[in-house]
C-alpha cells in the first residue's frame, strides 16, 4: 500500500523486452536506500517487485497484463517516473490509500498556468467517472491529488510549486498517457451499496 506522496523522480536506466514482458531497471537514492529483493516500489502508480538490486539501480520484471493497462510499456531509458517505497505503520498518511492496481490508462487534455499553480484537465474512460467527485481523491502517475472538478470523461487537477517541480506532471504535455486509480473506499463503498440494495428489493 502507498500513500501517493511521491517521493522521488528515478531514471530508467534499462528497458529488456522479453516478448510478453520487459524486465524495467530503474536508478534511483531515496527509494533504493533500503529496497530489498521482494520490496514494492511504485513506479508511476503501478506496484511493482524489486527482483534485482546494485548499489545504483533496481530491476523489476513487469508482466504482459501490467503493460497492458498501464502506462508502463511505453518507457524508455532516459525517462523520469514517480517513485513511491510501500508504507510503514509509522508512516504519517499525508495522500490517500493508494493500492498501486492502476484502472485505467488517461490522457493529458490540456494544461492551464497561473501565477502560482497549473489547472491540468485528463480525459478517462467513462466507467470511471461514477468514482469521482469534487474535492475527492485520484492518483494520477502514483500522485495523490485532490479532484477539482469530476466530468463524466475527464476531470481537472490543480497543481501547486512543489507537485510541479517533484513528479512527473510538471512536465507531462497535451497528448501524454498517464496512469490513473481512483479511491479504493469509493469501490467498496458502491458494492457494499449494491448489495444492500439488491437485498432490499428481493
Amino acid at each position: 500500500m502507498f500513500t501517493g506522496i511521491v517521493e522521488e523522480l528515478g531514471t530508467v536506466a534499462a528497458v529488456e523486452d522479453q516478448g510478453d514482458a520487459i524486465r524495467l531497471t530503474i536508478a534511483s537514492d531515496v527509494t533504493l536506500s533500503d529496497a530489498g529483493l521482494g520490496d514494492s516500489i511504485a513506479v508511476n502508480g503501478c506496484c511493482l517487485t524489486v527482483a534485482e538490486r546494485t548499489d545504483t539501480t533496481w530491476t523489476a520484471d513487469v508482466m504482459a497484463e501490467t503493460l497492458a493497462k498501464t502506462s508502463l510499456g511505453g518507457l524508455a531509458a532516459g525517462d523520469q517516473v514517480n517513485l513511491e517505497r510501500a508504507v510503514t505503520a509509522e508512516k504519517r498518511l499525508g495522500g490517500h490509500i493508494v493500492q498501486g492496481h492502476v484502472d485505467a490508462i488517461g490522457q493529458v487534455l490540456a494544461r492551464t498556468p497561473s501565477e502560482h499553480w497549473e489547472v491540468v484537465e485528463i480525459a478517462m474512460p467513462a466507467e470511471l467517472g461514477r468514482y469521482l467527485v469534487d474535492k475527492g481523491s485520484i492518483t494520477v502517475d502514483g500522485i495523490s491529488l485532490t479532484v477539482v472538478e469530476a466530468g463524466d470523461t475527464s476531470f481537472t487537477i490543480s497543481l501547486i510549486p512543489e507537485t510541479l517541480a517533484r513528479t512527473t506532471l510538471g512536465f507531462r504535455a497535451a497528448g501524454d498517457q498517464v496512469n490513473l486509480e481512483v479511491d479504493v473506499l469509493a469501490k467498496h463503498v458502491e458494492k457494499l451499496l449494491g448489495a444492500y440494495t439488491k437485498e432490499k428489493t428481493a
